[in-house]
């Protein structure tokens, strides 16, 4: 697919989905304009690695925008409740887990939204996975549909007839094992991303929440060894 450039707005944490994302959206030749959350999330661990990785892409221009979703609460993301650890595959696969942050992924799509119409994007690129996930909401197929489907309602390029606004979903239908793979083949260096709900006070993952155990088995599911550090395995 030759895009020739175009400019894309692209939702960057830092984790092992959105670098991979990345990685793919750089190889398609879009120009990439990423924007991080520092949302009031209980540790800034994923900033450092978003940062690392916007550089390590050479991004034609990253922000970190700054909100608090902790005058919410409701997620121990965001307020002082227990990150959940050590649960078996069946317990993650049933539910909304409590790291869930209520309305996280409209909230940061909205905020996209925004820029890319500053910028005159027509993409903006979303890591969500309806595979290997948490059960999350707003990473459901039906969601990325009907945001589409609202952002070409509400946006000025609808109103003037330019091209819709395309979100970008590349990880949508991929196992955890079938997004490292693709990473692996774009030389993705996952050393450098951050995927922890619980990093220790050295930013070291913890190896036991639902992000290090989705993540672990995705790498062991590919023959693979995590290079990222960790606290404890």
């Amino acid at each position: 697919m030759d895009v020739g450039h175009r400019a894309a707005v692209l939702l960057l944490s830092g984790g092992l989905d959105s670098t991979t994302m990345l990685a793919h959206a750089v190889a398609e030749g879009y120009a990439i304009h990423a924007m991080t959350f520092r949302y009031g999330q209980r540790h800034a661990t994923e900033i450092d690695a978003a940062r690392r990785v916007a550089r390590a892409y050479g991004v034609t221009d990253h922000v970190i925008v700054d909100i608090d979703l902790r005058v919410f609460g409701g997620s121990a993301l965001t307020a002082e409740i227990a990150v959940p650890k050590d649960r078996t595959a069946s317990a993650m696969a049933t539910g909304i887990p409590i790291t869930y942050v209520p309305a996280r992924n409209t909230i940061f799509l909205s905020y996209c939204l925004a820029w890319a119409e500053v910028l005159g994007a027509g993409d903006i690129f979303i890591g969500v996975n309806a595979v290997d996930y948490s059960g999350y909401p707003d990473c459901r197929p039906e969601y990325v549909a009907a945001f589409q489907a609202m952002a070409n309602l509400a946006t000025r390029r609808s109103v003037e007839g330019d091209a819709p606004l395309q979100l970008r979903t590349p990880l949508l239908h991929r196992s955890k094992c079938e997004i490292i793979d693709l990473g692996r083949s774009l030389g993705v260096d996952y050393s450098i991303t951050m995927s922890c709900y619980d990093p220790d006070e050295s930013g070291l993952a913890c190896g036991h929440c639902d992000a290090c155990a989705l993540r672990l088995k995705g790498f062991a599911d590919a023959g693979m060894t995590d290079p990222a550090p960790y606290a404890r395995r």
